[in-house]
């Protein structure tokens, strides 16, 4: 199941169904279990563990040392969860000291070709990484969020599950749960509608996402005025509570309207 030209460090641990395609390099410190591929001419550097039925296109380069000047060769992590698909050319870095000392990719995401997913970040499970989105350290993404092609996420920002983002955002603020956001300056645009129907959110769930939405984005309130109303005055529901806890815990502050803006539902 190993290529003959693929380099095996002896210390790596490969399960005996993993197969790794020619010309990859696996380093010392590196974990593969069993049912995933590694296609030809990728490179994995440990520490690094990678999960069941992951599959590694060609040309990707995960577990390398960290983007940051602050990382002076200390000991530092990754982990991959299960059944993700890493297409080509993607790169994945491990932590840094400082930042926690890991970088961990949940299970069954879709992480398509060019994108970057920088130190310290950690992102959950069933994600969609469109073609080049790249992700600065440290930054933390939920569940089911798909990330339209070649959008960038500054440093420590936060995007909520079930957010959606169109081609080339660049996010620069905390993106609540449920909301789908679009343009170089990235703004609220409205729930996301489409993907909350396709994952069994009721009717009711949406009813009252829109109106929280409209009091977050629309109503000309601040946020702290905003999350006042929508504890006084809607109907308590658990995505309720999901979109409030999220912005509360909020340091970096949630994306805003452009003022005077009327986009969104």
């Amino acid at each position: 199941m190993i290529a003959p030209t693929a380099v095996v460090d002896p210390s790596a641990i490969i399960a005996d169904d993993v197969e790794i395609g020619p010309f990859s390099v696996i380093g010392p410190n590196v974990e593969i279990d069993s049912g995933s591929r590694i296609g030809s001419h990728v490179t994995i550097t440990g520490p690094t563990k990678i999960g069941k039925n992951n599959r590694i296109y060609q040309f990707s380069s995960i577990g390398e040392d960290p983007q940051d000047m602050k990382f002076h060769e200390e000991e530092t992590h990754l982990e991959i969860g299960d059944g993700n698909v890493i297409r080509e050319f993607c790169t994945i870095n491990r932590g840094t000291g400082a930042g926690g000392g890991i970088t961990r990719l949940g299970n069954e995401n879709w992480i398509m070709a060019y994108v970057h997913i920088a130190h310290d970040c950690i992102v959950g499970n069933n994600n969609i990484f469109a073609n080049g989105a790249s992700l600065a350290g440290h930054v933390l993404v939920e569940d089911h969020a798909v990330l339209g092609g070649f959008t960038l996420v500054t440093q420590f920002c936060r995007l909520g599950s079930y957010s959606f983002f169109a081609a080339t955002c660049h996010v620069i603020k905390d993106i609540p749960p449920f909301i789908k956001v679009s343009g170089p300056v990235t703004i609220p645009r409205s729930i996301n509608v489409e993907g909350l129907r396709r994952h069994g959110f009721s009717a009711e769930d949406l009813s009252v996402l829109k109106q929280a939405y409209r009091l977050l984005f629309r109503s000309g309130l601040n946020t702290s005025e905003a999350l006042s109303r929508i504890r006084e005055t809607l109907e308590n529901r658990p995505v309720i509570e999901q979109l409030v806890r999220f912005i509360e815990a909020s340091d970096r502050g949630i994306i805003r309207p452009l003022k005077r803006s009327s986009i969104g539902e």
